[in-house]
């Protein structure tokens, strides 16, 4: 897939009114709906080494870009908890004529999503991958007891305060380079920052970013009627699931993932990327897609 920004020519999908933008691989195939969600500071451009590599294995692969980040739009009712891009990612499913063969994966923000819309919605999904945020609990307990966690995790207390939009914003969003540099070290990021800054330029789309931050651990809106199923973030998924994280990784600490790791179902398994980073698929796009299409396919 072209590493290029998207243009005028992205497609859309409307979702409860809000229209959500994508880019696809394989959308003439007759196989099965892989839908790909990315996290932060990202965009669907982070799947453009996986699509053609689904769409090949017979996948219709689909990775929107997130409520708020540009060119999908931002929501007008101010809805940034998980809960609500889950049910997009349902949403999703069923406009782009998903069914119960569908596979469902998720990085960072994307994997906290991917794992509520799996819980929340099993019936949809036959198989789930996360990455760089483990399933079920572990992340909240390493809020709690884990102070090396909490050290690294430091831009989410950041992001709660006003000053926040404009500090992130400044000098072309250097503080994304920042975080980039420091969640994968050693990884040249030139080529992704390029693709994922034009979905977070406008002061609107940053704000709606920094906002699943602020309905996360601040004092952001959560829409009481999504209470059930953001409860389901906490729930790992019934389905086959394959968890993977970097072991450099920067921003999810390796210890985290593995306190996850101990926890998983005998339907759940992890495995631990040497040489890479938060981003590991991106650092080692081949090898980390080796590993899902083997998951995929067994």
């Amino acid at each position: 897939m072209s590493a290029q920004a998207f243009g005028s020519t992205t497609p859309t999908v409307t979702i409860d009114g809000l229209e959500i933008a994508y880019l696809a691989a394989g959308l003439d195939n007759d196989g099965p709906l892989a839908l790909c969600l990315h996290g932060f500071p990202d965009s669907a451009h982070t799947w453009r080494h996986l699509l053609p590599r689904l769409a090949d294995a017979g996948y219709r692969a689909v990775a929107p870009f997130l409520r708020g980040y540009a060119p999908s739009a931002v929501p007008a009712d101010g809805r940034f908890q998980t809960a609500a891009s889950a049910l997009d990612a349902i949403g999703l499913h069923s406009a782009l004529g998903g069914d119960s063969r569908a596979v469902i994966i998720g990085h960072d923000w994307g994997s906290i999503i991917t794992n509520i819309a799996a819980a929340h919605r099993p019936d949809l999904w036959s198989k789930v991958v996360m990455s760089a945020v483990p399933p079920g609990n572990a992340v909240g307990m390493a809020f709690v007891t884990n102070l090396a966690q909490i050290k690294r995790s430091w831009y989410m207390f950041f992001f709660q305060h006003p000053l926040a939009d404009m500090v992130v914003g400044a000098n072309d969003l250097a503080y994304i380079d920042m975080l980039w540099n420091d969640w994968s070290p050693g990884f040249d990021a030139t080529e992704e920052l390029a693709l994922l800054k034009p979905s977070l330029r406008d002061p609107a789309n940053l704000q709606a970013a920094l906002g699943y931050y602020r309905a996360t651990i601040g004092a952001g809106y959560n829409d009481p009627a999504l209470q059930d199923v953001q409860a389901k973030s906490a729930v790992i998924p019934s389905q086959p699931l394959l968890y993977l994280h970097g072991v450099t990784d920067g921003c999810m600490g390796l210890e985290v993932a593995g306190f996850a790791a101990a926890e998983l179902p005998p339907t759940a398994r992890a495995e631990f990327v040497d040489g890479a980073g938060h981003f590991l698929h991106l650092e080692r796009p081949d090898h980390v897609n080796d590993i899902i299409l083997d998951f995929l396919g067994e």
